[in-house]
């Protein structure tokens, strides 16, 4: 019988989702934990790759499980499964879904604080910027569904059969004071890196430091016009998965320091 599991996961702590020998993986763990509780060896597929220290406040994996489950597992696999991953739901499948293929739609956060602030670091990305120009910012990032190939915007784009990501939202909101905003998009797929290379060349924007016709032009040629570092992981969240099959809205308010905190549009 296959499983559907809904999670969340700060990755602060992690190298990323996917297993790989001698680091600290969220999959690992969550193997582990799931072959311990049932007594037999437990292989899970997750929706997505996130990197090292990037967060999820949604993320669904499967896993097929042949022996009849007669007690509370979700109760039994939270208290197993160390404070830094939940697990909100366990659903029965009929078929064969599959957690990362099926999926016809990701969101991602991205937070970022330009003050230091100790209870923001490992939640939100600190860039200590003043006077962000947010009128360039918010141009350029209404720019990205506009286009469909992000070649420009990930780090290996050779070893992917196609860049062609259907880019469906994509805004920038800012706090009051403008000391903190939040970049989200949501697309059907993404490359490597992609929102965090997005990310890094929307703070240039923001500094001034790359114009928004320059911005453009890296869509329009599939060429970076200049170089620019992927933005930090810590203040990244894959915030939302869809399914055709399965629509659930994340359990978690994903960055509790800005909860009460009135965004609005820029």
């Amino acid at each position: 019988m296959r499983y559907f599991f809904h999670i969340a996961y700060q990755g602060q702590y992690f190298s990323g989702w996917q297993k790989q020998p001698g680091v600290k993986s969220v999959q690992e763990v969550i193997e582990q934990t799931l072959s311990k509780i049932l007594k037999l060896p437990i292989a899970i597929n997750g929706c997505g790759r996130t990197d090292a220290h990037v967060h999820a406040s949604q993320f669904f994996f499967h896993a097929d499980i042949e022996k009849t489950i007669d007690f509370d597992l979700l109760y039994i696999l939270n208290k197993a499964l160390p404070y830094n991953i939940a697990v909100f739901d366990i659903i029965k499948m009929e078929g064969k879904p599959h957690a990362r293929f099926d999926a016809v739609q990701r969101k991602y956060d991205y937070f970022v604080h330009t003050y230091k602030d100790p209870f923001l670091s490992t939640q939100s990305s600190f860039y200590q910027v003043n006077d962000l120009n947010f009128d360039k910012m918010k141009a350029v990032v209404k720019l990205l569904p506009k286009y469909k190939d992000y070649r420009a915007f990930c780090t290996h784009p050779d070893k992917y059969e196609h860049t062609i990501c259907n880019v469906m939202e994509a805004d920038l909101s800012v706090n009051p004071k403008g000391d903190r905003f939040r970049f989200h998009i949501a697309s059907n797929r993404f490359l490597g890196k992609m929102i965090r290379i997005t990310m890094g060349k929307i703070l240039m924007v923001g500094k001034n430091e790359l114009s928004v016709d320059e911005f453009e032009n890296d869509l329009i040629t599939l060429q970076a016009s200049k170089l620019s570092l992927p933005a930090h992981p810590t203040g990244l969240y894959l915030s939302k998965v869809t399914y055709p099959y399965l629509n659930l809205e994340p359990r978690t308010d994903f960055i509790s320091p800005l909860l009460g905190t009135e965004w609005i549009s820029v």
